[in-house]
């Protein structure tokens, strides 16, 4: 299934990218997706968490790690579907959201997390967002993310990751 081969590829493509100080962006997404399986999220989600931060791999165009909630959702929704596709691109705007709305959040992120939340427009709340009924797994996504960035971690594996992925893509086909 050449999706899958493009997962597994966009995947090993992140070993050694760094975007935060403690782990690099394939530790962070691996990790991301054990969070949501211990979370006993459905695998739609896992995949998202997975790959929400796809766009800092080298196989784009550095311009889409600026955007790079868009990227990912324009990425994954023609391969892996709709939701897998809005979830991953809410993280950021997810993120914004608990900044204005949770206590103590903002305190609690990541140096680099606090950075790109001024880049991104800082804390916001979306009313439209919040009414989608997607919007709980979003923010859930978000925690995972945030969760995500620890060197002794848990994380899963490619492998697992790609199974999740077969498993959705699975699914999809057989809707159709």
């Amino acid at each position: 299934m050449w999706v899958l081969k493009e997962t597994a590829a966009l995947l090993t493509s992140l070993k050694g990218v760094w975007d935060e100080e403690s782990v690099d962006e394939l530790d962070h997404a691996l990790q991301s997706a054990a969070c949501a399986i211990a979370d006993g999220a459905d695998d739609e989600l896992v995949l998202a968490a997975a790959l929400h931060d796809l766009a800092h791999s080298p196989r784009f165009d550095p311009q889409a790690a600026l955007r790079h909630d868009e990227t990912a959702q324009r990425w994954l929704t023609p391969r892996f579907g709709v939701r897998v596709g809005w979830l991953a691109g809410q993280h950021v705007a997810a993120k914004r959201y608990l900044v204005a709305t949770e206590p103590g959040y903002g305190s609690a992120l990541s140096e680099t997390s606090l950075r790109s939340l001024h880049a991104q427009g800082g804390a916001d709340v979306d009313a439209a967002l919040v009414a989608h009924p997607w919007w709980p797994d979003a923010l859930r996504l978000r925690h995972y993310d945030d969760d995500a960035k620890d060197p002794a971690g848990r994380a899963a594996t490619i492998d697992e990751v790609l199974a999740v992925a077969e498993r959705v893509v699975r699914q999809r086909q057989s809707e159709r």
